[in-house]
């Protein structure tokens, strides 16, 4: 971005959504991120009916209806196998992003959406559970890869509206959850007959995607740093930034290229190793578990029976579950709006907070319900306060955080290492929630409060300020804590590393 003059004194030019960076943005947060959360949401609505499917099909095969636990577990693996899937794709996100590049990874990604979404339409004609219960792990290794949206907008676009960018992709995400609980209404297609096709209809933006991301471009920090192509990547700035003077941008990637020459591409083994990177490693994975493990995804894989347990009508609960569900994308439009003001930092810990607080009223509510006429409704506020409170910051922030603590060669195996943590964290959450809530009844929602404090605390000792920054200024922040020296002196020669400095010294010299 080149600077101009204002009253004698230089002023940085401010990035700006051009036309090219704005349908980027659409066509990759909707081909996929829309489909990461509509596969979260979209077995919520029609499990009453998906589970008659599955004792209806076990009748027909064996002569008696299935038992009580077996149906249980059968539900709990058609839920948590999304989740294992993502885990999976997770560990596919660096060999693919250094290979097929960011873009090409998405729409290689789409595989595993189209056929999971064909697979689950026809399952009630095939009669087979099985079925559904394998395509949900095949579109969650989609749902995984998808970590690669927020570094292929954070890349794409400037320094001052990173974060807003960035927040589409939970923006999108969230917006597929409304969908999936909008078209799960009964009277729509959370019925008898239509709950197949609304699991099928996750294959469509996959398809879109497929037919229109190829026109859009590459990362231009991975043209430029990672394929060597610097005429490609000057096009591609031009095209993003809607201007032509973009050398202040590729000197800034060249910086970041020089002062990462010495380490060369980073596997998940060495990231593990390397000191430089040791308190960045560490956070990812707190805010990472912390995310999953609050507690949002109990409430959007089992929102029918919190709400029932919350004292809401049978007949009301899939509209107060969309009601949640518009609120959850409200919030994260207001998300958006802030972080680039607010910042990173106080939106997660806010966020957190407020999730705790949630959790502890929320198990009052629900031991004070059946005496006290008025506390359904305050059980109820306490599921939307929450929802509230996670997508101000903890649902929509640490992708963002992911990519703006590791520069370009480590950046891959580091949504490696937070896409698993992070998908762990949800099979584990998925699989488990059922048998916590048998177990602690009205006091399960308190061991997510528990996380939720800790995570807190982690992120307000820790974790500092990254709105605004490149991403050598991010990587500087973290020196002291890591005890290493980074230093970015004027001059003309190029970096200087000794070979016992590797990982424990960088100096990069600016141009």
């Amino acid at each position: 971005m080149a600077d101009y003059k204002k009253e004698g004194k230089p002023v940085e030019r401010k990035g700006r959504v051009t036309v090219v960076l704005a349908l980027t943005t659409f066509i990759a947060t909707f081909g996929s991120s829309f489909q990461y959360g509509y596969n979260v949401a979209v077995i919520n609505s029609p499990s009453q009916f998906m589970q008659q499917f599955y004792n209806a099909t076990y009748m027909e095969r064996y002569n008696r209806p299935m038992e009580e636990g077996f149906l249980t577990l059968l539900w709990s693996l058609s839920v948590a196998m999304f989740p294992l899937g993502g885990f999976f794709g997770s560990l596919m996100v660096a060999p693919l992003v250094n290979r097929l590049g960011r873009k090409g990874t998405l729409l290689f990604n789409n595989i595993f959406s189209i056929v999971p979404a064909v697979m689950m339409g026809v399952s009630e004609i095939a009669k087979s559970y099985e079925i559904i219960i394998v395509a949900r792990f095949i579109v969650g290794i989609c749902a995984g890869i998808v970590v690669v949206v927020p570094m292929y907008l954070c890349e794409l676009a400037p320094k001052n509206l990173r974060g807003a960018i960035c927040v589409a992709a939970e923006l999108l995400i969230t917006i597929g959850i409304l969908s999936a609980q909008v078209l799960g209404i009964r009277h729509i297609l959370g019925n008898s007959t239509g709950w197949t096709i609304l699991l099928g209809l996750t294959g469509i933006p996959a398809l879109l995607e497929l037919l229109l991301l190829p026109f859009f471009p590459e990362s231009p920090r991975y043209l430029l740093m990672q394929k060597g192509d610097e005429k490609s990547a000057r096009k591609v700035l031009q095209r993003l930034r809607g201007w032509d003077d973009v050398d202040e941008e590729l000197s800034e990637m060249r910086l970041e290229e020089q002062s990462e020459k010495a380490e060369g591409r980073l596997s998940v083994f060495s990231l593990l190793s390397q000191r430089s990177l040791r308190w960045q490693l560490i956070s990812i994975i707190v805010i990472n578990t912390g995310q999953q493990l609050s507690g949002i995804n109990a409430i959007f894989y089992y929102a029918d029976s919190i709400y029932a347990k919350a004292g809401v009508r049978e007949n009301d609960i899939q509209y107060v579950t969309v009601g949640t569900g518009a609120v959850n994308v409200c919030m994260v439009i207001a998300s958006a709006c802030i972080v680039e003001s607010l910042g990173r930092r106080l939106l997660l810990v806010s966020g957190f907070g407020i999730n705790c607080i949630a959790c502890v009223l929320f198990t009052v509510a629900l031991n004070f319900q059946e005496t006290v006429s008025w506390m359904p409704y305050v059980s109820i506020a306490c599921i939307i306060g929450y929802v509230m409170g996670h997508a101000i910051g903890p649902g929509p922030l640490p992708f963002l955080v992911t990519t703006e603590m590791f520069r370009q060669t480590a950046r891959p195996a580091a949504f490696m290492i937070a896409g698993s943590v992070h998908w762990l964290s949800n099979f584990i959450i998925g699989l488990l929630f059922p048998y916590l809530e048998k177990g602690l009844g009205s006091y399960s929602f308190l061991v997510f409060a528990v996380i939720c404090v800790i995570t807190m605390v982690y992120i307000w000792l820790v974790v500092p300020e990254t709105k605004n920054k490149t991403f050598l200024e991010i990587c500087q922040i973290f020196a002291k804590r890591n005890k290493v020296e980074i230093k970015l002196d004027a001059g003309d020669l190029p970096m200087k590393e000794s070979k016992e400095s590797l990982g424990d010294v960088v100096k990069v010299t600016a141009f």
